[in-house]
């Protein structure tokens, strides 16, 4: 293939480098993983495709991924997550990469397409869009084995699939995995959300009211550290059981169109499509802050926001200023895009060492496993339990038999 990579300035790459290089001091269950997989030869001269967000612990993971034999291709699972220059530093390693910060999302697809008609034996995918687009080209997808699925909303939209019948590749719901969902979706976004927002805003958190949209796995995350900042906590929720546990963890609980006039800070932690409307953004105080920590940049409806409001400006960096009809003005942090990485650096690198850690195994479970039913899978226990005893290992945490 004559052109190997599509990246906005392959000259980033040194910069891309001290990144890579800097968490993979980081990363030791990774590695040691490495060590494990390497010995059994599983990756060797297989086609392997990532779609996720495409920074320096993913990068990290594309380059283990090739150590092991493997021929990788990446892009992006969200165009605003993107850092130009990580998908440099990779194209650089000889990894295939197609991926540009705040491509359109046209491009973003002639991205998928460009990696799938390779014909992939595995993927990572986030967010499910590789999987949805396996299912509409299945002509990609002949040599497929298996398909490692991420986040929440990726996982959700397997289910769907399943639920219809219509779910045509084995695939692992690796968000799903204990050594997964309750540390990197409670802890890794719950600490790199805040880190996001405070350093994008400049602004203090102790004594303000924060309202949480969604109590899940990262839902409680961003509450419980918002506490640990000194903010007076507000959450909604539409599950009964959820509202009643984040009750009992101290939060007030209320429907977001009473929570409106009360926030300093709002942030979305759903996977669902317009969670904060215009109706609550007319309620909200002047100067309020708006971000979101879920996958996709439709929970915060910014269409409509733009379509009411008299005026909108970048401020700050990752910053947009709208002034309301009612002369108020309320801010959107990272274009409504998925707040720790889009705004920030994403999770931290040792809570993704397990992340990728549990990927690296479900990848590895594909490959030298026979041919799987085309079903929806949990991660295999033998890899959850081995990522979660490596990463108290590395720690040194003991604990009885």
């Amino acid at each position: 293939m004559s052109k190997q990579y599509f990246v906005r300035d392959i000259g980033l790459a040194s910069k891309g480098e001290i990144q890579i290089k800097w968490v993979s001091k980081w990363m030791p269950v990774l590695n040691n993983l490495y060590k494990k997989f390497n010995a059994t030869g599983a990756f060797k001269n297989k086609k392997v495709a990532l779609c996720i967000h495409l920074e320096a612990k993913t990068a990290y993971l594309a380059l283990t991924i090739k150590k092991l034999g493997a021929e990788v291709w990446v892009t992006s699972s969200n165009p605003l997550s993107t850092k130009d220059e990580v998908a440099a530093a990779l194209a650089k390693r000889g990894v295939h990469v197609y991926a540009r910060h705040a491509a359109p999302h046209d491009e973003y697809l002639s991205y998928i397409d460009t990696i799938l008609k390779n014909k992939m034996d595995v993927t990572v995918d986030d967010g499910g869009d590789i999987c949805e687009y396996l299912h509409k080209n299945q002509k990609y997808g002949v040599n497929i084995k298996g398909i490692c699925e991420e986040t929440t909303t990726g996982v959700n939209r397997l289910k769907e699939l399943e639920k219809k019948g219509k779910l045509i590749y084995p695939s692992i719901a690796v968000n799903d995995a204990k050594s997964k969902h309750l540390f990197d979706n409670r802890y890794g976004t719950g600490q790199s959300t805040w880190t996001a927002i405070t350093q994008l805003t400049n602004m203090n958190v102790a004594g303000k009211c924060v309202v949480v949209v969604g109590y899940g796995w990262v839902g409680r995350g961003v509450a419980a550290r918002a506490q640990g900042l000194g903010a007076n906590v507000i959450v909604t929720e539409i599950d009964p059981w959820k509202a009643l546990e984040a009750s009992m963890d101290g939060f007030r609980v209320m429907p977001a169109i009473d929570a409106a006039p009360k926030g300093d800070f709002f942030i979305t932690t759903t996977g669902q499509s317009k969670v904060i409307r215009i109706e609550h953004m007319k309620k909200m105080k002047n100067g309020a802050f708006l971000s979101n920590a879920g996958h996709f940049d439709y929970e915060i409806d910014i269409p409509a926001l733009k379509k009411s409001a008299k005026k909108c400006e970048v401020v700050r960096d990752e910053i947009e200023e709208y002034l309301l009809p009612n002369g108020k003005m309320i801010y959107i942090l990272a274009r409504g895009g998925i707040i720790n990485i889009a705004g920030g650096l994403g999770h931290p690198a040792d809570i993704m060492d397990m992340s990728f850690s549990v990927q690296l195994g479900c990848l590895h479970h594909f490959l030298s496993s026979k041919k799987m039913l085309p079903k929806l899978y949990k991660v295999p226990e033998e890899i959850d339990r081995l990522v979660t005893v490596e990463k108290l290992r590395v720690e040194g945490v003991t604990i009885d038999r």
